[in-house]
């Protein structure tokens, strides 16, 4: 789950801040980067996989420090980070969009962490004159679109870094509201508690942490099997209602193993979301049972006996080690009970050529969330049936069966239904442009498969924007880029705009060209 941490560098944050016994003078930035500080320190001690980005924003933005999981290199930028003019807080939010859109796909949940003094800023580019029409902008004018709702997933908090009790905090409070309002997935504004010093913003931004980047901790049982673990990015709880009823479910802290069944049985269903499944440490089960101890959940039968030696966590047996070994070998999948009525799938995901992890994939709340396998409940081994469910045919393949009919979502189409379909599908296309000529089989591959979906949707103009669109490719290869490159992209930027282009039948070849016969 990507973070984007804002910091507001206007010289309003230059502002200082009277602290009562304290010598040393303050400025609101310097609170503000000791709260963003305590944050990340947080995130290296319960987060660790977060990838974190840090942008500065004034009168314009600028990404500070690239999407990262080393937290001490934003607090080093952080503390070169100069000061600027006004405050533009609808140009920070549009910069966030671009970046969080260029760097993540549509499907990938991220969160946003504005950090201000409580200034909207003044004149035309301040918050009160940019909410005033947010509603009645022309959509379909990009520079005049306004950036909220995020057209993904995506929570935004806003940091105070200033009393609550000031009246002008008060007056701009309101449109901060509004902001989390439009946007309308969650998020929620953070103060200190009436009066402004280092230790408030400092218990702030632990509030902060504590409540949007809390690890899950469980146990995953199978059979007699238990081991705790740790699931990242922490599940949400699924909240929805549907055409007939309200469906809310909290994942639950112990995950049951039901069974186990081929990921060709499987195949491909429709997922809810995607975890990471991790053993906890030695360390973190100590800091969980001391944390119960402390609440009175816990007692020792015997206070007086002495704790076991600790052992390396890399020595200690893990059934999590064996399980994922297990189903990367027999290549099949774990069905996960997560809680009331919910379920998912345990199964061995490789992110390159030499290491996998093993990876829970959550189904919608429900008895059938796999319309090929039916209800989950229906599901039972072989062996408990008397007679072979399926006659005396050995060719009969074993429960559950697939149906014989290719459903229309197994085929490899292209859908289009919101506009980050096509934004993804576009982002493909020039991932591979930026590649050439290594990627040149998968670009003129992605190139007609985006080409005949745009001739079938009768989308003709968006065979000119992707020329268009390649014609600027080409233009801002850089100088040590390899020859047969702008070849190509020119080729197939003119091939997009010639008579041939409509014709269905017709692909888009990639161009013989010197380069290519020598490498051939």
């Amino acid at each position: 789950m990507p973070t984007v941490i804002a910091l507001d560098v206007s010289l309003s944050m230059c502002r200082p801040v009277q602290i009562p016994d304290c010598t040393e003078e303050y400025q609101r930035r310097n609170l503000a980067i000791h709260g963003i500080n305590t944050l990340l320190d947080h995130f290296s001690s319960s987060c660790r996989l977060e990838f974190v980005s840090m942008v500065v924003f004034s009168y314009l933005w600028e990404q500070l420090v690239p999407f990262t999981r080393d937290f001490e290199s934003i607090k080093t930028a952080l503390s070169k980070s100069e000061t600027y003019n006004t405050t533009c807080i609808e140009g920070a939010i549009t910069g966030i969009r671009q970046l969080l859109y260029d760097e993540w796909n549509a499907s990938t949940a991220s969160q946003v962490i504005l950090v201000t003094d409580g200034s909207i800023g003044v004149g035309q580019k301040s918050l009160k004159n940019s909410l005033q029409n947010w509603d009645q902008r022309d959509p379909k004018v990009p520079e005049d679109q306004f950036p909220l709702p995020f057209p993904f997933p995506c929570k935004l908090h806003i940091a105070i870094v200033g009393n609550p009790n000031d009246a002008d905090i008060k007056s701009s409070m309101p449109y901060f509201e509004k902001l989390i309002e439009i946007n309308g997935q969650g998020g929620e504004i953070f103060t200190p508690d009436n009066i402004l010093n280092l230790k408030s913003v400092q218990t702030m931004f632990e509030e902060l942490g504590e409540k949007y980047y809390s690890p899950y901790h469980g146990a995953l049982h199978c059979g007699n099997f238990k081991c705790p673990i740790q699931l990242f990015p922490a599940p949400e709880p699924y909240d929805k209602t549907d055409e007939f009823e309200h469906i809310s479910v909290d994942i639950s802290k112990t995950l049951e193993i039901l069974g186990f069944l081929d990921i060709a049985d499987v195949a491909s269903p429709p997922m809810l979301s995607r975890h990471l499944v991790l053993p906890m440490s030695t360390k973190n089960i100590k800091k969980m049972e001391e944390s119960k101890q402390e609440n009175g959940e816990v007692k020792k039968e015997n206070e007086n006996e002495e704790e076991p030696a600790s052992t390396e966590d890399g020595k200690v047996p893990s059934f999590t080690v064996l399980l994922h070994g297990s189903l990367k070998v027999e290549g099949m999948v774990a069905l996960t009970q997560v809680g009331e009525n919910w379920f998912g799938i345990l199964y061995s995901w490789a992110d390159s050529k030499k290491k996998s992890n093993l990876m829970l994939s959550l189904f919608t709340p429900g008895d059938e969330p796999v319309n090929w396998i039916g209800s989950l409940d229906n599901l039972a081994p072989i062996s408990a049936f008397t007679e072979p469910p399926y006659g005396e045919d050995d060719n009969k393949t074993p429960f559950p069966v697939r149906p014989n009919d290719k459903r229309s979502y197994a085929q490899s189409c292209v859908v289009w239904i919101k506009q980050s379909g096509l934004q993804t599908d576009l982002q493909k296309v020039l991932r591979h442009a930026r590649k050439l000529p290594d990627k040149q089989q998968q670009f003129y591959k992605e190139l007609n498969r985006l080409r005949r979906a745009a001739l079938s949707f009768g989308f003709h103009d968006l065979l000119d924007a992707m020329g268009t669109m390649l014609d600027r490719e080409c233009q801002m290869l850089p100088g040590s880029a390899h020859p047969d490159a702008s070849m190509q992209l020119a080729h197939a930027a003119n091939a997009l705009r010639s008579d041939k282009a409509t014709d269905f039948t017709q692909s888009i070849m990639p161009l013989r060209t010197n380069f290519s016969q020598e490498d051939g």
